[in-house]
């Protein structure tokens, strides 16, 4: 059973009040979130604001959703009207949105309790979570390591269950690491089967938000209450039907593939996880089926060249005019521009500017982006061939365990390729979900990720969940948090 349903129960049951459960997550926040920083901002008054208006609601023998009363967590990128959203970057200190994200709009609509604001790398761009203006967020199995990136703070909440669940976004592998990282379920979504409304967004292309959860049920529960078709999102197609009614289905006779490239230059103790599990999905009758990839070596430098393109543009409305940080000293509109953007960026923000202008400018948009993009098309061919071979990909999440904190910063390149597993579903658009496979002799966890075809999320999760109830001993519990 996952958290959300043993909260539900909890509740329906009244063995404790939403106001008293509420409180036992905040009291937990303020003693733990010193160590951790996972959380940026604490939203205690609109939390247990909600929380009263549940306990009214069960007290008066109305039936509550799922989700009701549930405290949960959002990325500090997902816009929530009139509580301030900075990306955790200097430029949008102060900035308060006049408007919610639809995933927000639709959860705050089923009264989840949200307990406050996460950290982040800074804009979404980090592996470690130690770009943030306001410092990393720490791993809740050790607070010597990352808890990665970019969702770092809200897989540290999840993972140290300071919140049950939340919802994170993912350009390039942004749920799945962290989670990975953590010990916890990311999944990342089809493209276009979440609305995208109010992400503040980094890649809009690659872009994704999803749930960060304890379990897979808990991860199927959150991806069917937010994958609605959006109008507001051209690019939005909802999910049709729902995920967590067809948990438990069989998957005997499931043919699930396993690319060579994805084993290659990963850590031994996490390659043998994952075979480990291949052997788990042999034992309940599914097939493994071994094939080539090779398309996956362009993934790192498509994703790096379209991403960081992406972001040049996106990132050109900070000018410190209409909102976020101004510079104090200037002379005139293009220094005040220049000193607001040089001054409010942090250094990898920067980096990943000035490369995807470089990218995109007259004399090497031809030998750069527009072949990224043309690799891209030979990356989703790819992919769909690879699916006439077999059901679902199961992969690595990350080719490592978290790394110690600090180890981002002096070696930026070797924090790039720990995306070489993740990015391809990015390009693709395709849905992945990370979840627990073992621990390495440290006892830091290991992730491995199922991929699906687009819109193939039922399948992804029901095969993670039979791997979950096969290998219960990989979903653990850390020192930290709020025992239910």
């Amino acid at each position: 059973m996952g958290s959300i349903e043993k909260i539900h129960e909890m509740l329906v049951s009244k063995e404790c009040s939403c106001t008293e459960l509420t409180k036992s997550y905040l009291d937990e926040i303020e003693k733990t979130n010193g160590e951790l920083n996972a959380y940026v901002n604490v939203t205690g008054e609109e939390a247990l604001k909600t929380a009263e208006a549940v306990d009214r609601k069960i007290a008066s023998g109305e039936e509550i959703g799922m989700l009701e009363g549930v405290p949960m967590t959002l990325k500090d990128n997902i816009s929530t009207k009139g509580i301030e959203t900075t990306c955790c970057s200097k430029i949008l200190t102060g900035y308060k949105p006049i408007y919610n994200a639809t995933v927000w709009e639709t959860l705050a609509g089923e009264n989840a309790v949200m307990l406050g604001k996460t950290n982040m790398d800074e804009f979404a761009m980090g592996s470690s979570c130690e770009t943030s203006y306001f410092g990393g967020a720490m791993n809740p199995f050790d607070s010597n390591y990352v808890s990665g990136g970019s969702s770092g703070g809200v897989a540290s909440a999840v993972g140290a269950n300071i919140a049950a669940y939340g919802l994170g976004s993912d350009t390039g592998g942004s749920i799945r690491q962290p989670a990975s990282f953590c010990g916890i379920v990311g999944l990342k979504p089809t493209y276009g089967a979440v609305s995208r409304y109010g992400l503040i967004a980094y890649a809009s292309s690659l872009d994704q938000i999803g749930p960060i959860t304890k379990s897979v049920e808990d991860a199927a529960i959150v991806f069917d209450a937010i994958s609605k078709r959006d109008e507001k999102d051209s690019t939005s197609k909802g999910f049709a039907g729902d995920t967590y009614s067809k948990l438990n289905n069989d998957i005997k006779g499931m043919k699930i593939g396993i690319a060579k490239e994805y084993l290659e230059g990963v850590r031994d103790d996490v390659k043998e996880a994952v075979l480990k599990a291949a052997d788990i999905y042999k034992s309940m009758g599914a097939e493994i089926v071994y094939f080539d990839l090779p398309e996956l070596k362009f993934a790192l430098p498509v994703y790096y060249i379209i991403a960081c393109a992406e972001a040049s543009s996106n990132l050109g409305r900070y000018d410190g005019i209409r909102f976020g940080y101004k510079t104090e000293h200037y002379n005139g509109t293009h220094d005040m521009v220049c000193r607001t953007r040089s001054e409010g960026f942090g250094e990898e923000v920067k980096r990943r500017i000035l490369l995807g202008t470089y990218v995109l400018s007259a004399g090497y948009y031809d030998a750069y982006y527009k072949k990224a993009q043309n690799l891209r098309g030979t990356i989703v061919k790819a992919f769909n061939n690879a699916f006439e071979k077999c059901d679902v990909i199961l992969a690595p999440t990350v080719p490592m365990t978290a790394f110690e904190k600090g180890h981002a910063v002096s070696d930026p390149i070797e924090t790039y390729l720990t995306d070489i597993c993740t990015v391809p579903v990015n390009i693709a658009g395709l849905p992945g979900v990370s979840v627990p496979c073992g621990f390495n002799a440290k006892g830091m966890p290991i992730g491995m990720q199922l991929i699906g075809k687009s819109f193939g999320e039922a399948e992804i999760l029901n095969a993670a969940y039979k791997y979950q109830q096969a290998a219960a001993e990989n979903f653990k519990d850390t020192k930290w948090g709020v025992k239910l």
